[in-house]
Formats: C-alpha cells, sequence, structure tokens
C-alpha cells in the first residue's frame, strides 16, 4: 500500500469515527435534554413540528394519511388545529391570533365535505360520535383563545348546536337500552370516541351557561356498570345496543381516554389512570418506557388502531400516553416518554421546521405535537401522581451510546498497535 492511499484510509477511518461519535453523543442529548415544559411552557421545536405540518397538510398529506386507515384525514388535521389550542391557551390574550386562525383553519377541514366524508350522514348524531365529539371538542378550542365578551356569535351558535344535539343522542340511548356509549358507525361502538365527546358537553358548560350536568352524571353512572372485567378499564369495544364490553382494555384506546377523562370527572380520571399505567406501561428489554397494546401478562393480534406491535408495544399509544400523562401531572413519565420519543423518534431540524422519522408520516407528527402541548381545557392542574419512572431508565441507552462512541477509535487504536514498526 502507498503512502497515499495509507493516508486516504487514515483520514476515511478518522471521518468515520468523528460521525459515529456525533451520532451517539446527539442521541445522548436528546435522552437528556428537557423535552416537555408542563401545562404551561411551550414545548421545544413544537412550533416548527406544526410549521412542517401545515406545509405537509397543505401537500396533501391529509389526504395520503386517508389511504392508510378510515380517520387518517380527519386526525391529520384535528391534532393539528387542537395543538394550536393548546399552545394558543399558554399565551396571553392578546398574544393568541395565530394559534385562532390555524385551530379555524383546521376546524373548516373537519366541517368540509372531506372531513365528513368517512362517516354515516344517518346516525346518531349525525355523521356518529366519532366525528361529533372530536369536530365539537375543536369547536369549543376556537372558542377557549377568544375573550368571553367577543366571542363570534356564530361560533358559538355552531358549538352550542352540536352539542345539545350529542347531548340529546346521549339522553335517548339512556333510556333505551342505557349504553353511555354511542355508536361512530354503524353497528360500531367504541367508548373511547363516546369519551371525547362528553368531555365537549363538559367544555360546553365550562365556557357558557351549564345544562349537561346531570347527562353527564349519567353517563358516569352507566360507564361505570361496564368496565373491562379483566382490568376495571373502559373496554376498547362494545356491544352497540347495550353497551356491554365486546373486546378487552387495550392500550391505543385507552391513551385517549386518559387525555379526556379528566376533563370529566378527575377522581374517576386518576382511578384509572392508575389502572392503566399499572397495566399497560412497561419497559420491554429494560431499554426505555412504553405503552403495550394488551395488559401485561397478554396477547392480542395487531390491527389499523394499534399498527404494527413490536415486543407487543403500541408506537401510537405511546405518543398519545406523553399527553395522557402531563395532562394527569405525571411529570416523570410525560418527560420519559418525551426524551425517549426524541432519541427514537430521529427528528430533523431545519432553521424552520421540525419532522420526526424522516418526516415519512405527517400524521404521526401530528400525534406527537398534539401530545406534546398537551394541557387541561376545563380541569384544574392536578396533583401528581407517585412516580414510576425514575431517571435512571435513561443508563441502558447511554452505555450502550458510549460503547458506540469508543469503538471506532478503539478499533483505531488496535489496528496501529498491530501494525509492524
Amino acid at each position: 500500500m502507498t503512502s497515499t492511499s495509507a493516508g486516504v484510509g487514515r483520514a476515511l477511518r478518522l471521518v468515520v469515527a468523528l460521525l459515529v461519535t456525533s451520532a451517539a453523543v446527539v442521541g445522548a442529548v436528546r435522552l437528556l435534554a428537557p423535552a416537555t415544559a408542563g401545562p404551561d411552557g411551550e414545548p421545544p421545536g413544537v412550533r416548527r413540528q406544526l410549521t412542517f405540518l401545515r406545509s405537509a397538510l397543505d401537500d396533501g398529506a391529509g389526504e395520503r394519511a386517508q389511504q392508510l386507515f378510515p380517520e387518517g384525514f380527519f386526525f391529520s388535521h384535528a391534532l393539528y388545529g387542537l395543538a394550536w389550542v393548546d399552545l394558543g391557551l399558554r399565551a396571553p390574550a392578546g398574544e393568541r391570533a395565530q394559534a385562532l386562525a390555524e385551530a379555524r383553519w383546521a376546524l373548516s377541514r373537519l366541517e368540509s365535505p372531506a372531513g365528513r366524508a368517512p362517516f354515516p350522514a344517518d346516525l346518531t348524531p349525525e355523521y356518529g360520535v366519532f366525528y361529533q365529539g372530536w369536530t365539537n371538542w375543536l369547536r369549543g378550542g376556537v372558542l377557549s383563545l377568544q375573550p368571553a365578551d367577543g366571542r363570534d356569535p356564530v361560533e358559538v351558535a355552531r358549538f352550542t348546536e352540536a352539542a345539545v344535539a350529542l347531548g340529546a343522542a346521549f339522553d335517548a340511548a339512556f333510556e333505551t337500552a342505557g349504553s353511555p356509549f354511542l355508536p361512530a358507525y354503524h353497528g360500531q361502538a367504541w367508548p373511547v370516541d363516546s369519551t371525547v365527546a362528553v368531555a365537549s358537553l363538559r367544555l360546553h358548560d365550562h365556557l357558557l351557561p351549564a345544562r349537561f350536568d346531570a347527562t353527564v352524571a349519567r353517563w358516569l353512572a352507566e360507564v361505570r356498570q361496564r368496565l373491562d372485567p379483566a382490568t376495571g378499564l373502559l373496554p376498547h369495544r362494545v356491544d352497540p345496543v347495550t353497551g356491554d364490553p365486546a373486546e378487552v382494555a387495550r392500550g391505543t384506546s385507552q391513551s385517549v381516554i386518559h387525555r379526556f377523562l379528566p376533563e370529566i370527572d378527575p377522581a374517576f380520571a386518576r382511578e384509572q389512570y392508575l389502572r392503566f399505567r399499572q397495566e399497560f406501561v412497561a419497559s420491554p428489554l429494560r431499554l426505555g418506557p412504553a405503552v403495550l397494546e394488551y395488559r401485561a401478562g397478554t396477547d392480542g393480534p395487531a390491527d389499523v388502531d394499534s399498527g404494527p406491535l413490536p415486543l407487543g408495544v403500541s408506537l401510537s399509544a405511546t405518543v398519545v400516553t406523553l399527553g395522557a400523562a402531563q395532562l394527569h401531572g405525571d411529570a416523570a413519565l410525560a418527560g420519559a416518554l418525551a426524551n425517549y420519543g426524541e432519541f427514537a423518534g430521529l427528528p430533523v431540524d431545519t432553521p424552520n421546521t421540525r419532522r420526526y422519522a424522516f418526516g415519512l408520516l405527517p400524521v404521526g407528527d401530528a400525534f406527537l405535537a398534539w401530545s406534546k402541548t398537551a394541557r387541561p381545557w376545563v380541569a384544574g392542574t392536578p396533583d401528581p401522581p407517585p412516580a414510576t419512572v425514575s431517571w435512571a431508565w435513561r443508563l441502558p441507552l447511554l452505555s450502550i451510546l458510549l460503547l458506540i462512541a469508543l469503538l471506532p477509535w478503539l478499533a483505531m487504536s488496535l489496528r496501529r498497535a498491530s501494525l509492524p514498526e
């Protein structure tokens, strides 16, 4: 080997060593740097993430998400708007113009023919409880960003009209089979969808004169009679007529339920959250916290809701649980999930944008932005539950990163030592 080629080889090995070490250092920083800011501070990088999302939505990301699952278009826009509401509520009243404009834009997309397209118009309530619950929650968020004495009367009327229709649908269901769970599609009902809808009734009574206390109280009483017997949690799917459990509690729906249940009944929510955390939060291979799709010690099939289940983990439920933990005051778990997401989510930054997983799945960015901005809209800030995650969960990953950082330098040292003098 000539001296020139040997020099090139040494330079290439040095470049590789520097790149590997730099990547390991970046990974360590992502595990250690604060990635959440609680219900009052602004989460790092989330505005740049929303900038990326708006550009992606304008470029058809919602339509592409619709090809992946039935609510892809809806969720892509709804979560974008809800994240902006969460950010706006952190700001002084005079600095909410951008948040209000973006939330209104997202709402207009939900109310468009494309937003309603997947949902049956002949259900009660119209288009089903999934569509009405999430849409009216965002309507209430838009009103929350406006001063009480300056709200748009047309938006107030639309929010009230939809809340009254939801309340009437629940009351009618109570009087027939007693079910607290309204259908989202023909012959199909999921408790998580009704939980979002009832939260929107609570939001109505928080913003406007109260009228749904009796409906919400009846709903809670009926729900308590229909919990999953295996876990004591709300089931994933129920009989569409009686509301009796038809499928065990699952991580994907539980993570969303615990984002909204505190807005309805904080005491019941705390009881349910602690059960959920005990049964579903795990640390596979001891490499960081994650949320299982089926409770620990059990197994089940993956589907369009859960996505793939490596080691039983639902990635979507893990992301959404970040927001649920933050809403419950569980800063230790929220921070751990956020740091793990920063490490494993492969964020890519530009001066104006941030995207995760190289921006290949913008609806995933929408779920993450909504989770990182989580804050109460109706309930007050709760007392934090006992922490179950310690700082030490990072140590195995940090040890692996240290080993990765040192390996190329060790290899270079061994190579030099083996060369003849």
